[in-house]
């Protein structure tokens, strides 16, 4: 009874999770980029690019889960060809968690010792050089719990999302459990989500201990 809803959950953090960790990157570290001075000159179309990004992070960021899914049911539809599903759920989770995500990477990034970051200019890096051999090494296990955290917050909204109709343990704990009073059903669904946000701690807590150069 419960296989199904629980591969539906999994299904609802891991695909929306590598679609936000792409984007997130993406716009974390452009947003990264025009505010620091990573760039030896600074560009206009760049700045202006970054400053776009960061107030769509901004307004992303406070606009609340529930909502969200409500305002893009227009867009969810054109994209899957439903509001309803396990599917259609996914491209407001990862909207909703891309944002977050950027902002991670953006912290991240401004953690990594600005002498490192300046060093490298000086022999000549590039500004892809100094991404992807500075701030991405320097800063793995600050990303790798970052993505952590991310995937924490999409078992949650995956959750929300089962209560209108999205599938997975949410669904199952709000349809049978919740909806026909069956408070068993319910606590064992609750377990279960539980379970896997436990399980993604455990892993990107030893992963983190790997890659950190101080617990090593």
């Amino acid at each position: 009874m419960f296989f199904e809803p629980f591969i539906e959950t999994i299904y609802l953090t891991i695909v929306p999770l590598l679609f936000s960790c792409v984007f997130g990157f993406i716009i974390g570290t452009l947003i990264f980029i025009g505010t620091s001075s990573i760039l030896e000159r600074k560009s206009k179309p760049i700045t202006i690019i970054s400053k776009i990004c960061d107030g769509l992070v901004n307004i992303l960021r406070s606009i609340p889960y529930l909502i969200l899914i409500v305002w893009m049911l227009p867009i969810t539809n054109f994209l899957t060809g439903s509001v309803i599903g396990t599917k259609a759920a996914v491209p407001a989770l990862v909207v909703s968690a891309t944002p977050f995500f950027a902002r991670m990477v953006t912290i991240a990034f401004s953690e990594v010792d600005h002498g490192v970051i300046e060093a490298s200019k000086a022999m000549g890096a590039s500004t892809f050089d100094i991404i992807t051999k500075v701030l991405i090494p320097e800063s793995k296990p600050a990303l790798v719990s970052s993505i952590t955290v991310t995937a924490i917050n999409l078992v949650s909204y995956s959750a929300m999302a089962g209560a209108i109709g999205a599938g997975g343990l949410g669904f199952e704990a709000y349809q049978y459990g919740l909806a026909r009073r069956d408070e068993s059903l319910m606590f064992i669904a609750t377990i279960l989500i539980v379970i896997i946000v436990f399980a993604i701690q455990i892993i990107g807590d030893k992963t983190v201990k790997k890659l950190d150069k101080r617990g090593g």
